[in-house]
């Protein structure tokens, strides 16, 4: 079965390890897997992830406890409409 991706924008303080690390701390490693996060396009402070949409609001709670601010600027179903924003 196709999984639904929903597309997020977020700006922080080094995403790659930060975003990756605030979900296994906040939902751990079956959590991690379940999200499918991928980075799409990353720039300085901010980059657009893929997660599966299920999984969104753990994301997002995930984001909330880190220690190191991660703030989610906007969610789209689609690419399109997240570039126009970057």
């Amino acid at each position: 079965m196709k999984e639904n991706k929903r597309y997020m924008l977020v700006e922080g303080e080094d995403l790659k390890h930060n975003a990756e690390k605030a979900i296994l701390e906040f939902i751990g490693t079956l959590g991690l897997s379940k999200t499918a996060l991928e980075f799409i396009k990353s720039e300085k402070n901010k980059a657009i992830i893929s997660i599966n949409r299920e999984a969104i609001n753990n994301v997002r709670a995930s984001f909330a406890v880190f220690p190191k601010k991660i703030e989610v600027k906007m969610v789209s179903g689609t690419l399109k409409g997240l570039k126009e924003k970057i």
